[in-house]
């Protein structure tokens, strides 16, 4: 049997008592789960798997388990398969006929929505985004027509330019939280808008900790998009996109047809040039 186990730091009755009958506990870090595994009596066996290792172990691994052995997976932190490539075991592990269950600790995806504040009964996990602002910009402008909430994992050092560029494509009044160290001794959760939220980080710099970042959905309006606003958030869009680009995010933010904003866009493109040369 294969057992996918979360985070020590919280870990359940269910999960010790995994641990203690597992023949062999695959790690992401050998001396980390030995740290946390010595406090609860458990010596059991333990094996490296990680991202840099997986291809070679796996064949290890499904060998131990068709011989009878009882394997549980851990992480150092989080929760295993979240994120993680270890998604690819499970599934050899269900095509070969074994068992496969789990007990998971705390998920810091769920826990940063849950104290967010911001509705949760329609959300969507994006993970890491690009570290490239470009790059980045346009993975966020794929998220704009989603009818939920958006969850993100963001690095200390990259939070602030996360948040200016999730603004600049979201909506800069489009209220969020940032979460970090969940579960933890210094817990913290800042909500804001993402503007205000992205000030603050520029100015009080890289936080401590893991952050996650919680964006609530794009408020809806009940009046038609207004030109003015529309002209503004085109102008805003073009100035780090492209002008089909521009078009797509704002007609899945108003539900306008792409070929009028883009037509717009052209316009105004040309109104600004002239502008500028006389």
């Amino acid at each position: 049997m294969a057992t996918p186990i979360g985070n020590l730091g919280d870990i359940t009755f269910r999960a010790l008592e995994m641990l203690k009958r597992a023949h062999i506990i695959l790690c992401e870090d050998t001396r980390t789960s030995g740290k946390l595994l010595s406090r609860y009596g458990i010596k059991t066996k333990r094996i490296a798997y990680h991202e840099h290792n997986a291809e070679k172990i796996r064949p290890e691994i499904m060998r131990r388990l068709a011989d009878g052995q009882a394997l549980a997976l851990i992480s150092d932190a989080g929760t295993p398969l979240i994120n993680d490539p270890g998604y690819k075991l499970v599934r050899d592990c269900q095509a070969a006929g074994f068992n496969v269950t789990t007990a998971p600790g705390a998920c810091s995806p769920i826990v940063a929505l849950i104290l967010s504040g911001l509705p949760s009964d329609h959300f969507f996990y994006g993970g890491f985004l690009s570290p490239k602002t470009t790059a980045r910009k346009r993975e966020l402008s794929g998220f704009t027509a989603i009818p939920g909430s958006l969850i993100f994992l963001e690095s200390p050092k990259r939070l602030a330019a996360s948040l200016a560029d999730m603004a600049e494509i979201l909506g800069a009044d489009r209220p969020a939280a940032v979460t970090r160290e969940l579960t933890k001794m210094f817990e913290e959760i800042r909500p804001g808008t993402l503007a205000d939220l992205a000030a603050h980080y520029k100015e009080a710099g890289a936080p401590k900790g893991e952050v996650v970042v919680v964006i609530g959905p794009a408020p809806k309006s009940d009046n038609g998009p207004d030109a003015d606003a529309i002209d503004a958030r085109l102008r805003d869009l073009l100035k780090t996109l492209r002008t089909k680009e521009a078009a797509d995010i704002l007609a899945r933010e108003t539900g306008m047809a792409k070929r009028d904003l883009y037509n717009r866009a052209l316009e105004l493109a040309r109104a600004d040039k002239d502008g500028s040369a006389s």
